[in-house]
Formats: structure tokens, C-alpha cells, sequence
């Protein structure tokens, strides 16, 4: 994003765009999984979200057609059958692309800083696999509420989503060489990790170790990493009245201009900015 006008809080229909959207103030069963609001999209240009700083766990499986989201500081292009995932308090923006109708599913839940959130260091931030069954508990819910709405049947389908949703953001069982590793990253983010030394802590070669982050995570060992960086570093900027240049060393950068860099291209806001705004 660097060079581009800084993003604001946008939701931008437009005339063509169909949306179905549950809020959990209709639908008490939502609350039990703490899901704020879950839908169906079919969108169309000039339609656009931008959220800077989502209170929960975010889950968009793509239907037909494709669209643009914003995850890890860059766009990519998100087809039919592309699952996208992202935690709290992380920035999230997606948009249809003119001429072309991006249908999707997708699900927002309300999860408070004091909450374990459902999407954690240990989930993808993209995937292929699980996205088909998520989607079709999502619509199943969406034909039941518009029909009958028989307490059973909603009870039924909401634990379908959930159970779908909670299998996307652990998709494996775990691979016990990667959840180590990322725990011994977690517990030293001050500690320069090059993708030598995480595949020597992995034991694995280092081209085995960014075929299988890609594969299971989306993203490379070394943009996990700066994930990883990014949110403990969020948590910070909440939890604690520490300056930017405390902050930025005890999450891996000794430069505190660098890191409020790489924080603003991640996150969208300078971490100034994010710790200014309300939660």
C-alpha cells in the first residue's frame, strides 16, 4: 500500500450489488458462538469494504465469479472456491472488480481483546480446502430463516457453521514441527529469524518448510513471521502506554521508523493512529 491514499471505513453497495445479511440481535443462536453478523454477497462494482480494526474473527469463502481482498498488506485476487480468513483488529478490505460478479459467504464475530479468538497465529490467512462446506451451511441457515425458521433446524445449521468455520481456522491436526516452531517465534520476536534458522528449529529443509507454510498458512515462513510481529504488536499498543520505540524492539525491529512502516502496510493505520482509535 505504500504510495496509496491511506484507507478509510468504507461500505459501498451500489445498484446491482444482492446482499442477505443475519445479525445476531435476530438470531440469538449466533450469540452462543459470539458471530456478530454472517451473509451472502453477490457483488458488483463499484462495491467495497474497508475494516480497519474489526472487533472479530472474519471468514470469506468466494462462490462463483472472483473479487479483490486485502490481506497482509497487498491485494490478491480471490476465485471461486478461495477461502480468506483474517483475526481481530487486523486490517481487512475486499471489492468487486468491474464487469465481474463476485458472489460470496462470509461471517464477522464479536470478539472482545479479553476473548480467545476463534482465527490465531496458527490459521491460514488463505486457503482452498473446506470453503464449499462452510458456504453451504451459510446458505442451508439463509433458506431455513426465509422459510419455516423451525428453532431445531436453525440450532442445526448454526452448529454446522461453526463447526465448519472452527475446522478452516485449524485446518491441520496440528502439524507438531510447525506449531513449535511458531511458539518458539511467539516467545522471541526479538530474535531475527531468517528462513535458515526457523527451518533449522522445524528440522525440515528450508524449501520443505515454505511449501508447507504455503500450503497450510497462505503465506510465506517469513511474511508469518511479520504477522505474528504485527499482532503481538497490537496487542501492545491496547495493553500498554509503552513508546513506539519500546514497542518496536520487543517485536523484532530496532528501527522504530521501520517498524511503524511495516505496521501501516499491514495493519492500515500508523501505530499511533491504531492506538488512538476506539476498539
Amino acid at each position: 500500500m505504500s504510495g496509496s491514499p491511506p484507507l478509510k471505513e468504507t461500505s459501498i453497495d451500489g445498484p446491482r450489488t444482492r446482499l442477505w445479511k443475519l445479525h445476531s440481535a435476530d438470531c440469538p443462536e449466533m450469540k452462543a458462538h459470539r458471530i456478530a453478523r454472517l451473509g451472502w454477497d453477490a457483488a458488483f462494482a463499484p462495491y467495497s469494504r474497508v475494516r480497519l480494526k474489526p472487533v472479530g474473527s472474519f471468514f470469506l469463502v468466494c462462490v462463483e465469479g472472483e473479487g479483490r481482498i486485502l490481506f497482509d498488506g497487498r491485494w490478491q485476487r480471490v476465485r471461486k472456491g478461495d477461502v480468506c480468513i483474517a483475526p481481530p483488529r487486523v486490517l481487512n478490505a475486499f471489492r468487486a472488480i468491474p464487469g465481474k460478479c463476485f458472489t460470496f459467504a462470509w461471517i464477522r464475530y464479536d470478539e472482545p481483546p479479553w476473548v480467545k479468538p476463534l482465527v490465531g497465529a496458527d490459521s491460514p490467512v488463505r486457503c482452498r480446502e473446506g470453503g464449499e462446506e462452510l458456504a453451504r451451511a451459510i446458505f442451508g441457515l439463509r433458506v431455513e430463516w426465509e422459510g419455516a425458521r423451525a428453532p431445531t433446524v436453525v440450532h442445526h445449521w448454526m452448529s454446522l457453521v461453526q463447526e465448519f468455520a472452527a475446522r478452516l481456522a485449524r485446518p491441520w491436526g496440528v502439524n507438531d514441527r510447525l506449531w513449535k516452531l511458531w511458539e518458539k517465534v511467539g516467545s522471541d520476536l526479538a530474535e531475527p529469524w531468517s528462513l535458515v534458522e526457523m527451518a533449522k528449529q522445524a528440522h525440515l529443509s528450508t524449501e520443505h518448510l515454505r511449501r508447507l507454510c504455503v500450503r497450510t498458512l497462505g503465506r510465506s515462513p517469513v511474511q508469518h513471521v511479520t504477522y505474528i510481529r504485527m499482532q503481538r504488536a497490537q496487542q501492545l499498543l491496547e495493553a500498554t502506554d509503552d513508546k513506539i520505540e519500546t514497542v518496536a524492539p520487543m517485536v523484532g525491529y530496532e528501527n522504530a521508523m521501520v517498524f511503524s512502516r511495516a505496521f501501516k502496510r499491514w495493519v492500515g493505520l500508523t501505530p499511533t493512529e491504531y492506538r488512538s482509535r476506539k476498539l
